[in-house]
């Protein structure tokens, strides 16, 4: 249970603290947007091209994310 609630409070610092950095670096985070914006594309096109259902939300998600980041960073 100990091991539970440590690996718990480790996962939610990592995520504070990637949350602290986007808020602090506008710069790498419009970084990471592009970046993942030139991966979800093409595999949005895969996955168009390739297959259906629960594969396609994947990029869909990817460019979701992206897009957020590019927003609250403009």
């Amino acid at each position: 249970m100990f091991e539970i609630l440590t690996i718990a409070i480790f996962i939610w610092l990592f995520v504070k603290s990637i949350g602290f950095m986007f808020r602090m670096t506008w710069g790498i985070a419009k970084i990471v947007a592009s970046i993942l914006m030139v991966v979800a594309l093409p595999a949005l096109i895969v996955c168009l091209i390739f297959s259906t259902g629960i594969v396609l939300l994947v990029p869909i998600i990817l460019i979701a994310i992206a897009a957020g980041i590019l927003k609250v960073c403009l």
